[in-house]
């Protein structure tokens, strides 16, 4: 008996694993989705409406950063980067197996609707511990469904099961394309279950990041920018908790150590005032958690001071630029440490690294430090409040490009 899933999107009930598959594989009315279907990118405009609203977008800002993604301009540039060439023609990969991760509970639409816009069937697999944000998408995917094409509810679908590996491996062996978001152990575990000999994965396993910034360059610049920033570092670094790939987890201030003790106050400072104004929630086990995390720093002699500013705010004073601890310490905690120079961190980058936020810094500065890693590590470049950004180039990969294959046409 085939095992059975929850269907999400489009909403309805248990479906036996088999007969998804099955649906996925028929061709959609209308005739099969192509690279850019306008039946496609006429329901993902009409869904980042839903996210645009004021009372959607006041609720979780983080949504009102995705409906922008998916507005029909932006829309225009992703396909812009997968258009056909001479001699080479873009096609859909096929079935699309997503599989995200449940702590950053919005990072699936992104996968999957790049995917979609490639032309792809897709099937993902959504957490039966998503709710919040995830709820609120579910429900407008589903609302937006009513005056879709039918071939958008034919070919697309989110789903909900149980640690099921029967399920796991069908959808495996279906796909043409499996993306995995999560952490090392998550991509080993779904690596246990073979693909089709002509299908790959496409993962994205543990990342971290970190913050650089110039003390010069913080302290001469206005008002405005510094309050900016403070409240990007803010978005960056307390939505999802700081548990997402992008969000910084150290912080490295670039300058003499005057300057950098003088910048270093001013932010916290300013941290500190929007702090006041969000209030982020922290719980008691949270508080506990990242008392734990910190002072085992210090054991560890990782760390050599420690401070708290509320349980919402955490420095730790590293005994050096390269003893950055790369794991998830709990919600607001900042190890801090400072360079003389950007490439100094050079040789402190590991390819587990991701994204890298910046303030203070030339275009020089930024280009001559990208050059002195040489792709051993960090992906993203991007300015203080771009972290949790999300972009058709993601983890080194052009996923536009990911999600489509290539037909070589040779004429004589």
């Amino acid at each position: 008996m085939s095992s059975k899933v929850i269907e999400r999107f489009p909403a309805g009930g248990a479906v036996a694993v088999d007969d998804l598959v099955t649906a996925l594989r028929a061709a959609p009315a209308g005739g099969p989705l192509t690279v850019g279907d306008e039946r496609v990118v006429d329901f993902l405009v009409a869904f980042a409406r839903r996210l645009l609203r004021p009372a959607v977008a006041r609720r979780h800002p983080e949504l009102a950063s995705l409906g922008f993604f998916l507005r029909r301009g932006e829309i225009a540039k992703a396909l812009h980067r997968v258009a056909d060439e001479p001699g080479q023609l873009r096609f859909p990969r096929g079935l699309v197996f997503h599989v995200p991760p449940a702590n950053v509970d919005t990072i699936f639409v992104y996968s999957w609707a790049l995917s979609a816009l490639a032309g792809n069937a897709n099937v993902v697999r959504i957490s039966s511990r998503s709710a919040g944000a995830a709820d609120v998408v579910l429900d407008a995917l589903n609302d937006t469904l009513a005056d879709a094409a039918e071939a958008v509810r034919q070919s697309q679908r989110m789903i909900t099961y149980g640690r099921d590996d029967a399920v796991t491996a069908a959808l495996s062996a279906a796909a043409d394309l499996r993306v995995v978001w999560g952490g090392d152990r998550s991509v080993t575990e779904i690596r246990r279950h073979p693909l089709a000999p002509h299908a790959r994965d496409l993962t994205f396993p543990d990342r971290s990041s970190f913050t650089v910034i110039g003390a010069a360059g913080w302290l001469t610049a206005n008002e405005r920018d510094r309050a900016a920033a403070a409240l990007g570092f803010y978005n960056d670094s307390y939505w999802f908790d700081q548990a997402a790939c992008a969000s910084p987890r150290t912080v490295y201030w670039v300058g003499d150590p005057a300057t950098a003790e003088a910048a270093r106050a001013d932010l916290l400072a300013r941290l500190r005032t929007v702090l006041n104004d969000k209030r982020p929630e922290v719980d008691a086990a949270m508080a506990v958690e990242k008392r734990v995390a910190t002072y085992g720093l210090a054991v560890e002699g990782a760390a050599t001071a420690i401070h708290f500013d509320g349980n919402d705010l955490a420095t730790v004073d590293l005994a050096e630029p390269g003893a950055i601890p790369r794991r998830w310490l709990g919600i607001g905690t900042f190890p801090q440490a400072r360079v003389e120079a950007l490439v100094d961190l050079a040789p402190v980058v590991v390819r587990r690294d991701q994204t890298v936020t910046h303030f203070g810094f030339s275009s020089a500065e930024l280009v001559a430090f990208a050059r002195a890693l040489g792709g051993r590590g960090v992906d993203r470049i991007v300015p203080v409040g771009d972290a949790l950004n999300f972009a058709a180039t993601w983890d080194g990969y052009d996923l536009m490009r990911e999600f489509t294959r290539i037909t070589s046409v040779v004429t004589r």
